[in-house]
């Protein structure tokens, strides 16, 4: 297993036992509110809104939360929030994708700049390192859902790109263009997505030792606390020896 894949697992992992609630519902209910604004209120009607709240009921986030930041679109309080990209290498040359939702785009820039700076790495323009990633659509089920031989049936039958399984469940990734129509072909077979996104997945990934591995994965963790990070993308690889090491830390 490599690259954003092999990254994602070792951050669930993580992510059970570190990750704030009360943060992650922010985040959440932020996405919520710019995707409501993007469009119509209505979550039938408005295909990034659906995928946004699909994704916060995923993390259990409570219903009063979402319909709460559904409305705060429509109402004259509203921050105007901007999507911004910011990318950059971290420890080791490792290129690194930030999406930020903010209000603030200097506060943003400072603080994100700050973190790469303090892990030995350096913001650069945008365009410096997305030319290394794949824009593409990444669905994600539960184990339960079935079988790995199962699911890689639905999924080419969908038309989606690739399937990786392990004990953790099933990632299937597919065209940026075509995330709409496979999901909702999954849905027919497989039943409702745990979660459904747009992400930036490496080309190819760049080996690194456990040290460097490590900090790498703080820096990201240190993207992931600003409360303006989305989501956060590296192109970093681990053997397996490594990763069993990484996600029993």
């Amino acid at each position: 297993m490599a690259g954003h894949s092999q990254f994602k697992n070792i951050m669930h992992r993580k992510g059970r036992q570190d990750a704030v609630r009360s943060k992650m519902f922010s985040k959440l209910a932020r996405e919520i509110t710019v995707a409501a604004k993007s469009g119509l209120p209505d979550p039938m009607m408005n295909p990034r809104l659906r995928l946004a709240v699909q994704n916060a009921k995923a993390q259990s986030m409570p219903k009063d939360n979402i319909e709460r930041a559904i409305k705060k679109a429509s109402g004259g309080d509203a921050e105007n929030y901007e999507e911004v990209r910011y990318e950059g290498y971290g420890p080791g040359g490792i290129a690194v994708i930030v999406e930020a939702l903010t209000d603030n785009r200097n506060r943003s820039a400072s603080n994100i700049r700050a973190a790469f700076t303090k892990a030995g790495g350096s913001l650069g323009e945008t365009g410096s390192v997305s030319f290394m990633f794949d824009r593409v659509g990444e669905i994600i089920y539960p184990a339960a859902a079935g079988d790995a031989d199962k699911v890689m049936e639905a999924a080419i039958e969908a038309g989606a790109e690739d399937v990786q399984s392990d004990e953790n469940g099933h990632v299937i990734t597919c065209g940026f263009e075509d995330i709409g129509e496979v999901t909702s072909a999954l849905e027919a077979s497989l039943g409702e997505a745990e979660s459904v996104k747009a992400i930036w997945r490496p080309q190819t990934g760049t080996p690194v030792d456990e040290e460097r591995a490590q900090s790498i994965l703080k820096l990201i963790a240190t993207l992931e606390d600003d409360d303006d990070v989305q989501n956060v993308y590296a192109n970093f690889e681990v053997d397996e020896e490594t990763l069993a090491k990484l996600s029993a830390a």
